[in-house]
């Protein structure tokens, strides 16, 4: 049996959460009769019809408002950023209302919406096209924010993102709509707030989450080769981070490293390792590795926009590096 792409995981998850809840409905710039940017919500149209599928202007501010007025009233909408570097545009929507009304209301109203789209480097997309907004949110309260990696994972936290009652902002990765495998049988979810142990380890853990997961993977196989254990953690949830597991992970490795895609001053990585300075110090023989992009717009030339990410060379020489220092 052929595999399933990510895009058609997701779109199966929208899919059938609109079927089993008419309160689901989908929202955003050519959602509709398109079928989405990248087609995540193909023929769900014609399915579904224009008031459950709809498309809106160019007017990211206005149709994020109106899904928070949506999800007020009782509906679960899903707004589609067609690129998520767009969403700058609804920041007061997402911060303002839809973060912080279940609070300033008293509790009165829950805010059950969904914001997703695709994100992070893609292939020559230039700098507005390549951004990556997760630590632009980290600071909001009221939102929870996940990180697809697989087509397994991104089916499961979708349909759990659309039955939460609480905001979630969703991250897809522009160039893992692609990645292919076969999903679990049947109906299924994965938990908004717990990591994958993607494989165990003994040496050092990498801490990764999104595309940077499959960089990992590529750089844990050669360290494999090279006689190191390494245990690769992807976060998957952004906010909350699942501390348990990484602390269970430390408290064997005694090292750690984060692999981020986003940018180095003020990114996940760096609050990220704060939290295990806090909480995990005492159980670090090495100080932690944070390989990051770096912080500067992503130049359109290919030459130059891989140099400004990390690759999987990098990580394996810095594994190196932390394993060395603790011998």
């Amino acid at each position: 049996m052929a595999g399933t792409l990510l895009f058609n995981a997701l779109r199966e998850a929208i899919d059938e959460e609109m079927a089993r809840d008419p309160h689901v409905c989908v929202m955003g710039e050519d959602v509709g009769q398109y079928g989405g940017s990248y087609k995540v919500t193909k023929d769900l149209y014609e399915k579904y019809g224009e008031l459950r599928v709809l498309d809106t202007p160019i007017a990211e501010n206005s149709f994020t408002g109106m899904a928070v007025g949506a999800a007020m009233t009782g509906l679960r909408p899903i707004v589609e950023g067609m690129n998520m570097g767009f969403l700058l545009l609804a920041f007061n929507q997402i911060s303002n209302n839809m973060g912080m009304l279940r609070y300033t209301s008293g509790g009165n109203f829950t805010i059950p919406t969904v914001v997703r789209g695709p994100g992070g480097v893609g292939r020559q997309l230039g700098a507005e096209h390549s951004q990556r907004l997760e630590a632009y949110f980290h600071a909001v309260p009221g939102i929870k924010i996940v990180a697809c990696s697989t087509p397994t994972n991104a089916k499961g936290l979708m349909k759990a993102a659309i039955r939460d009652n609480n905001p979630v902002l969703f991250f897809e990765h522009v160039l893992l709509y692609n990645l292919s495998e076969e999903l679990p049988a049947g109906d299924y979810t994965c938990a908004l707030d717990q990591a994958d142990l993607v494989k165990e380890g003994s040496d050092v853990t990498i801490l990764t989450y999104s595309r940077m997961r499959h960089h990992c993977l590529k750089a844990v196989e050669q360290l494999d080769a090279d006689g190191i254990n390494a245990e690769l953690i992807d976060l998957i949830s952004l906010k909350p981070f699942d501390m348990e597991t990484i602390a269970r992970s430390i408290r064997k490795t005694h090292r750690v490293i984060v692999v981020e895609e986003c940018m180095k001053t003020g990114g996940i990585g760096a609050e990220l390792i704060a939290l295990i300075t806090e909480h995990c110090f005492d159980d670090l023989d090495a100080r932690p590795i944070r390989l990051s992009s770096q912080d500067i717009p992503t130049p359109y030339n290919g030459n130059l926009e891989n140099l400004t990410i990390i690759q999987p060379h990098q990580i394996v020489e810095a594994a190196q590096t932390i394993v060395r220092q603790g011998l």
